[in-house]
């Protein structure tokens, strides 16, 4: 067998080499099992919501409504029906909805309520 031969025999192998090397390690990778992701009961992401107002902290500026803790800020727009309307006029036990986002330090801050019945609601 001449030089090229004998060159080329081994440049084949070397290659065939690196491929199967290359799959390996790719499938090596691919067939990680990775840790499910838990998540938080409570998800820390923007949303609406409505319920009973269950407490009212006037000097924490939070209030409860079932199992979550919302606070209001000097930002957050609140109403009574369609009038203007403060955290000091919230009564427990009443309906309330809003929307609420997470704060800097993950506090759900609302940006916006609404205390009393939905409009046109029956009683």
């Amino acid at each position: 067998m001449n030089l090229i031969h004998y060159f080329t025999r081994y440049a084949l192998l070397g290659m065939m080499i690196l491929v199967l090397a290359g799959r390996g390690a790719g499938a090596a990778e691919t067939n990680q099992v990775k840790p499910p992701v838990k998540k938080d009961k409570e998800e820390k992401s923007a949303h609406a919501f409505h319920g009973k107002l269950k407490a009212v902290d006037k000097n924490a500026r939070s209030m409860s409504v079932g199992k979550s803790i919302y606070y209001v800020n000097a930002e957050t727009h609140i109403q009574r029906g369609e009038k203007p309307a403060t955290l000091e006029s919230a009564v427990v036990g009443e309906e309330v909805r809003g929307y609420v986002k997470p704060g800097a330090d993950g506090r759900m801050i609302a940006s916006s309520l609404t205390f009393g019945p939905k409009k046109g609601a029956k009683k």
